[in-house]
């Protein structure tokens, strides 16, 4: 067995042992491998040890792995901040989007979706931890830009993303993920029927799950660490 394939197995071991913990079906929780910067061997190598939902932050890096791979059944999440001039290719090629933080994104999303595709699946980011260099909206802002974007044609509202200031302290990973909860749970009783919670990465996947994550996003802990040069 592969090093990936491994490492995916230990991967879904801590999300189960998460998961009982905090009182969850461990099938409630949905494992998105952040396959960004890896070259496409490392995705057909995940990919034949099982797993079906990738995730990309760069667009073209992710619209060149979608197209090599169209004889698989893969789930293609694009995660990063995305740009109004790159908006029509994640339209086109991608399953999902976790990083709408704006209005406009989302309508240019929406215009874009070619109609034979089914509606692409959209989250929310919100901007929990309120860093300058993090996208997404503002916590106040999240109702509002729910109830703008479940109008749109194309698209299917799904839930809310985060990405919160990272720290090693079980108990400091917990408290923007609770933020990020209770603001899915006050859109949920404004009668948006959300249903994902996308949050926790390799080093705070635990956090993030006791929180009520039902999506985690995990590269490191699968592929390794990443090289940028």
């Amino acid at each position: 067995m592969s090093a990936i394939a491994d490492n995916l197995q230990a991967v879904q071991a801590r999300i189960r042992d998460a998961a009982v913990l905090a009182g969850r079906l461990p099938e409630s929780v949905r494992l998105l491998a952040v396959s960004k910067t890896w070259p496409l061997a490392s995705v057909i190598n995940a990919a034949d040890a099982g797993q079906k939902a990738f995730g990309e932050n760069y667009v073209q890096e992710g619209v060149d792995k979608v197209a090599a791979t169209r004889d698989r059944p893969l789930e293609w999440h694009f995660i990063g901040p995305l740009q109004s001039n790159k908006s029509r290719l994640v339209a086109e090629h991608f399953d999902w989007v976790h990083s709408v933080d704006r209005l406009k994104i989302a309508e240019r999303l929406s215009a874009q979706r070619p109609a034979q595709l089914p509606p692409l699946q959209v989250c929310i980011q919100v901007n929990v931890s309120g860093e300058a260099s993090k996208s997404g909206c503002a916590p106040d802002e999240a109702l509002a830009l729910c109830q703008a974007v479940a109008t749109l044609p194309g698209l299917s509202l799904r839930g809310l993303m985060a990405i919160p200031e990272p720290t090693d302290d079980p108990a400091a990973q917990r408290t923007p993920f609770r933020q990020v909860r209770e603001i899915f749970e006050h859109i949920r009783a404004a009668g948006f029927p959300l249903d994902t919670l996308s949050m926790g990465m390799s080093h705070d996947l635990e956090a993030a799950i006791a929180e009520g994550a039902t999506i985690v996003r995990i590269g490191t802990a699968i592929f390794g660490e990443r090289n940028y040069s």
